[in-house]
């Protein structure tokens, strides 16, 4: 056989080749592993985007920092706010996308650029869209009123949030038993799942709602003989059904997760990110990234030096209602690449009741606006409407505490009638307190009398009894003078309808009465990187930094310090992940 000649074959280009391959070779050996796409966090929106981009043709990995997977969407209601959806177009709302920029424009913070909420506006409904037609997950649009529905461009009849149908489980195999599970607040127990049309019928005692109790326990403690091995709920709802649709259209892409993996660093390697050096289970890797990577990583909420340094208003970790990993290491990661920051100072204010023993605030939402209960600081006087959105309400708790130190905790005050008909927090109704753990029991407050409860709770009786009486003179007429508790579309959203002429309203007049602390907190920070319209991360002159994206709470929030509707966190997180995967990997259709 005749040696292999180069005769007639140019050498340099021979030479070239050789020294393309030996650099291929040097840059493939630095890297453990190696994808195009690199996404690191495990919510909504970096699952979203790792879905995209592997429905482009992209070979994607997925990291997550903690055991559990799905991130704080998946302890969510996992509402999302949708402009001009067609699901809505389908209910007979028919939205105006120019509207909802206005509504939203006015609301956000003046540094957020118009280009970042109009390009929310504009692909939001597209997102959706290709969610429902690529996954398991279906959404409803739900009549949910804008958190300022009265402002220009705003949706008193809703339409705007969608909502996630139920989904069963099962298909997720071992999967389901590491997702995050859902938020006490957004669960039964803690364990089992519902529906927002399960949570209505139980709330106000609808025919035949002990019937779908039983059976909805049934179908949970026999569902053998998983039952034995997790005491996850495999009937996916809100943001556990999002979460598990995700990963079940993940898994069918073959896009690994790998869990208890935390980013430690970027690599950069002449003005773009290539990649990043993570550790997984004590062990470091340095993994390419060759078309980019995606920081979903979530705030920082349990970052105390962090929050001390940047949000002094919401000063306490302990008390988010965010999942504790989230730790600002992707905003850290992102500024030691000389990546711009916006509005670390902000986060999405919340009341939130905190049972002690556990490790996050638990959001309040719906007990605030049901009638027979109200809200006062440590000297005993409302200062609020109740009934506001939980944003709203923690902005002016955190603020109320900045500049009086009354109102952390407050306190939630309620009557033996409330007491026996609704939720306050961890307290369920119908069951006797001696029922609940003694952590819940240790917190609650009681007495026969206005003024010895007042004691309990540390207050001036004759300050809080006159607070009372006040308060009861006008709610017997439905009227709220000095709060207008009660008036807007939103605050009827969550009140009782059978309660007249006033949803929100009722004296609280019946003894023995009852009080639990409530404290300004959040439910994560929103400011972060900086980023443009297409979720690129930009330096401090303005300009994208090559391969690198940020999304959800990784990123400044295009809502500014606003939340104009239910789902303003997790439709932009999943919109600009959308958006970001298709950037990276040229999707044009």
């Amino acid at each position: 056989m005749r040696p292999y000649s180069t005769h007639g074959i140019d050498k340099n280009a021979i030479q070239a080749a050789n020294a393309l391959v030996q650099r291929e070779r040097h840059v493939s050996s630095k890297w453990d592993h190696e994808v195009d796409v690199l996404v690191v966090g495990s919510g909504a929106g970096g699952m979203l985007s790792a879905l995209t981009a592997a429905s482009n043709h992209a070979d994607v990995l997925i990291i997550e920092k903690g055991e559990r997977w799905g991130g704080t969407s998946a302890t969510s209601g996992a509402g999302i706010w949708i402009p001009g959806s067609d699901i809505a177009k389908a209910e007979g709302f028919e939205d105006n996308l120019d509207d909802a920029f206005t509504y939203v424009r006015a609301l956000s913070a003046d540094n957020v650029p118009d280009a970042n909420i109009r390009a929310y506006v504009n692909n939001a409904a597209p997102m959706l869209h290709w969610l429902v037609a690529n996954t398991p997950v279906q959404y409803m649009a739900f009549a949910y009123p804008d958190y300022h529905a009265e402002n220009p461009g705003g949706s008193p009849t809703g339409f705007r949030t969608h909502l996630p149908l139920p989904l069963d489980g099962k298909p997720l195999g071992d999967d389901v038993a590491t997702q995050q599970f859902p938020s006490p607040a957004a669960s039964l127990f803690g364990f089992l799942n519902w529906h927002f049309d399960e949570t209505y019928m139980l709330l106000y005692r609808a025919p035949g709602w002990w019937q779908g109790l039983v059976k909805s326990m049934a179908r949970y403690w026999f569902d053998w003989p998983f039952r034995f091995r997790s005491a996850k709920d495999r009937r996916l709802t809100l943001g556990n059904a999002l979460t598990g649709g995700l990963r079940m259209a993940l898994n069918d892409k073959k896009v690994p997760l790998w869990l208890e993996t935390a980013l430690v660093e970027l690599v950069s390697e002449k003005g773009k990110v290539t990649g990043a050096v993570v550790t997984q289970r004590g062990k470091t890797l340095r993994i390419g990234a060759r078309k980019g990577v995606v920081l979903a990583a979530g705030g920082f909420d349990h970052n105390q030096a962090m929050r001390d340094e940047h949000a002094p208003l919401y000063p306490s970790a302990a008390r988010s209602g965010g999942v504790t990993t989230n730790t600002g290491d992707a905003i850290r990661a992102g500024q030691s690449l000389g990546a711009a920051t916006l509005n670390l100072q902000s986060a999405w204010a919340a009341p939130v009741f905190y049972v002690p023993g556990e490790d996050r605030g638990r959001l309040c939402t719906i007990e605030r606006a049901l009638p027979g209960c109200i809200m006062v600081n440590q000297s005993g006087n409302r200062f609020l409407n109740e009934a506001a959105s939980y944003h709203v309400t923690g902005q002016a708790m955190a603020r109320r505490q900045a500049e009086h130190g009354d109102a952390s905790p407050c306190w939630m005050v309620f009557d033996h009638t409330y007491r026996h008909a609704y939720p306050m927090g961890p307290l369920y109704p119908i069951m006797p307190d001696w029922v609940h753990p003694g952590e819940v029991r240790s917190i609650l407050k009681k007495s026969k009398t206005i003024e010895g409860l007042a004691e309990q709770m540390g207050v001036d009786p004759a300050a809080f009894s006159a607070t009372m009486a006040r308060f009861n003179s006008h709610a017997a007429h439905g009227e709220d003078p000095d709060f207008h508790r009660g008036e807007a579309a939103y605050d009827k959203m969550y009140g009782d309808p059978r309660q007249a002429p006033n949803p929100c309203l009722r004296p609280i007049d019946q003894g023995p009465f009852y009080a639990m602390p409530i404290y300004p907190g959040d439910i994560g920070t929103n400011g972060g990187l900086l980023t443009n319209d297409k979720a690129q991360v930009l330096d401090a002159k303005g300009k994208a930094i090559g391969g690198l994206y940020a999304i959800g709470n990784s990123a400044a929030s295009s809502m500014g310090e606003s939340y104009p509707g239910a789902g303003v966190t997790i439709g932009p997180a999943m919109t600009f992940g959308y958006i970001a995967a298709r950037h990276m990997t040229g999707a044009n259709d």
